[in-house]
């Protein structure tokens, strides 16, 4: 083989560690085999539906425990991650506020500690969700002080547990609940909504600064709200201000409905909200970097040097056999 060759032979095996080890998803399976779960009745696989006896809630109609007509987002999620989905990881509770209360439904701060209970530490390779805050408004808060403080604290706890990929999600407008959109309060919690949302923003980038080699995305669901609700029919609704589920009665077609209870979303929603967050999944914020790419570049200069000096050295035995 001939020098040229030798060196491009190099070069291009260099490159393709850097593509490589870039490339690399912090989300993928193969660096997230567990999926984490911390939430309300949006993220629930069936954990009230266990701790009341198959009670809550009542299913039929709803879908095996979860609060929809079918699997809930982070089951979607999980699937596309190539993740398993199951209750010894999903902490989250329907009707869970972000506090740390202990009575059921226990607040997320509470399933933070219950987590810790059980892991000694957290898998820095597992992937890491919170959903929270509607129920502290839709139950009475009017300050969002206090629910940022506690979601900020569940974040925070992970991260000092060794937690490296966290995913967080903000609020879609709760004023515009088929539940809420009509009554008095319509106004007032699109008001709380915004100011949860806007501090939530400014609170997770004051973590990305304390905490290094951290990877928190950010799912904007209100942003993802508003875009299915002002052009339903584009996404295949046809209802996005009635429940399906009315009165006991379920609707002739729960696909095409946005929301299946008063509150709640559709199986659909929670696909669609999966299908729609996908390039928000993929953006990673420049103080979140994955450590991976870090690597790559140092990493390929050393796996050059190592080639281009064994090249080196080899062409100098051979000069030295045949001189002899």
């Amino acid at each position: 083989m001939s020098i040229k060759k030798w060196w491009l032979a190099i070069a291009g095996f260099t490159i393709g560690v850097v593509i490589i080890l870039g490339s690399f998803n912090p989300l993928s399976a193969q660096n997230s085999p567990q999926i984490y779960v911390f939430g309300d009745s949006l993220s629930d696989i069936g954990n009230v539906y266990k701790a009341t006896n198959g009670n809550s809630p009542p299913s039929p109609p709803y879908f095996k425990g979860r609060y929809s007509n079918g699997p809930v987002w982070v089951e979607y999620l999980a699937s596309k991650l190539k993740l398993t989905s199951n209750l010894d990881n999903n902490f989250a509770y329907g009707g869970a506020k972000t506090g740390d209360s202990q009575q059921l439904p226990p607040g997320v701060l509470a399933q933070i500690q219950r987590f810790k209970t059980k892991n000694s530490a957290a898998n820095p390779k597992a992937l890491y969700v919170i959903w929270a805050g509607a129920n502290d408004y839709l139950g009475g808060a009017t300050d969002t002080t206090v629910p940022i403080n506690n979601l900020a604290t569940a974040v925070k706890r992970l991260l000092e547990m060794g937690a490296k990929n966290i995913i967080v999600v903000n609020l879609p407008d709760l004023g515009k609940l088929p539940a809420t959109h009509t009554t008095e309060r319509a106004k007032s919690l699109k008001s709380l909504t915004q100011s949860h949302n806007s501090r939530l923003t400014a609170s997770l980038e004051s973590l990305r600064q304390k905490f290094a080699n951290i990877n928190i995305r950010y799912i904007d669901v209100n942003a993802l709200f508003n875009q299915v609700y002002t052009a339903p029919g584009k996404y295949g609704f046809n209802n996005v201000t009635q429940p399906c589920l009315r009165e006991g009665v379920v609707c002739d077609r729960p696909n095409e409905y946005l929301f299946w209870d008063g509150i709640h979303p559709s199986t659909a929603a929670h696909k669609l909200l999966v299908q729609l967050a996908s390039s928000q999944l993929k953006s990673t914020p420049k103080s979140a970097t994955n450590s991976s790419t870090k690597l790559a570049l140092p990493l390929s200069i050393l796996i050059f040097t190592v080639l281009a000096v064994s090249l080196i050295m080899w062409k100098r035995r051979k000069r030295i056999r045949n001189s002899s």
